[in-house]
């Protein structure tokens, strides 16, 4: 008989004996299980923590207010605050660099996006994303629009040895950036239409544990089924409405709140904290409503509504990287 003691899940000491696992049981006996039934009892543990965690993330949102700076577009910033301020955070929008820098050091953590770029931001993003880096602020990129523009690419190609923290996007985005950044899983042409992604979510998982490994933080794919990693686990959070493609911002103003959490919790936390109370509030919000009008300030209202333990219990999967 070939016995060894092989892992612990929970509070379990697993026994392996002849390639199966056993459990010991009232101190006396004994319960076999097989090893597929191990990673049903590990995953089910990891989810809880999890879970644990995304609760205190959202409590802890609720109690410290905290502010978040953004550079964000013009296209979207109204909607970017109000969804920040509706999780429990503080916005505030600058331009300048020097406004930046001070919003940087007084914020809990950062957002940039890069999808309506001004002439300024030439001299304003360099400048930021050193102070961030320098002082070790917790900090969100979307690079929206990635392709489009000489300016565009020379910044985001500069930001990679500052390592956001987060990096959110819609699967082209994602792909484009690890291209950029010549990591696993990029394509040096990017395939983003303007602001819309033409690949599917699960093309983007290579590319988006390559980010997530290279900065050590976080990485969102937005998408039907938002994908989020951290490099080593791959979560997959469920819901949303179809009414997110028919207003402007949904995916900006996501980065906005990861933001927010981020503020408060781990980048993969914050990340799948956002992800799941946007994809809790779309699904509410799109019972309430007829159309798109609506729906944004319905969804707003959701947000704002959602109980810690409903966004904490939104269905997602996790799975291990391999």
């Amino acid at each position: 008989m070939n016995l060894s003691v092989n892992t612990v899940v929970g509070s379990n000491i697993l026994i392996k004996i002849d390639n199966m696992f056993c459990v010991p049981y009232d101190g006396s006996a004994f319960y076999f299980i097989e090893g597929r039934e191990v990673e049903k009892m590990k995953d089910k543990r990891i989810k809880y923590e999890i879970r644990q965690q995304i609760l205190d993330a959202v409590n802890k949102v609720k109690l410290t207010n905290p502010m978040v700076g953004s550079i964000t577009n013009s296209v979207t910033i109204n909607l970017v605050a109000n969804t920040q301020l509706a999780v429990g955070g503080s916005a505030a929008m600058v331009y300048l660099a020097d406004e930046a820098e001070t919003l940087a050091n007084a914020s809990g953590a950062f957002y940039i996006n890069v999808g309506t770029l001004l002439p300024i931001y030439e001299q304003t993003l360099p400048h930021l994303v050193k102070v961030l880096y320098e002082t070790r602020k917790p900090w969100v990129l979307d690079p929206v629009a990635i392709g489009i523009g000489s300016l565009r690419g020379r910044l985001l190609k500069e930001f990679k040895a500052y390592k956001p923290t987060v990096i959110r996007g819609n699967a082209s985005e994602i792909i484009a950036l690890a291209g950029l950044w010549q990591l696993d899983g990029g394509q040096a042409d990017s395939r983003v239409r303007g602001v819309d992604s033409r690949d599917d979510v699960s093309a983007a998982k290579t590319a988006a544990i390559s980010l997530a490994s290279h900065t050590g933080g976080a990485v969102v794919v937005s998408g039907k089924v938002d994908l989020i990693t951290d490099g080593k686990l791959v979560a997959n959070s469920h819901g949303g409405s179809h009414f997110m493609e028919r207003i402007t911002g949904a995916g900006c103003s996501l980065g906005g709140v990861i933001g927010v959490y981020l503020a408060n919790a781990s980048p993969f936390i914050a990340a799948l904290t956002a992800s799941n109370i946007y994809n809790l509030a779309g699904r509410r919000a799109e019972k309430r409503v007829e159309g798109p009008a609506s729906f944004q300030t319905s969804f707003i209202d959701e947000l704002y509504k959602a109980s810690p333990e409903d966004i904490a219990n939104n269905p997602f999967e996790i799975e291990e990287v391999k």
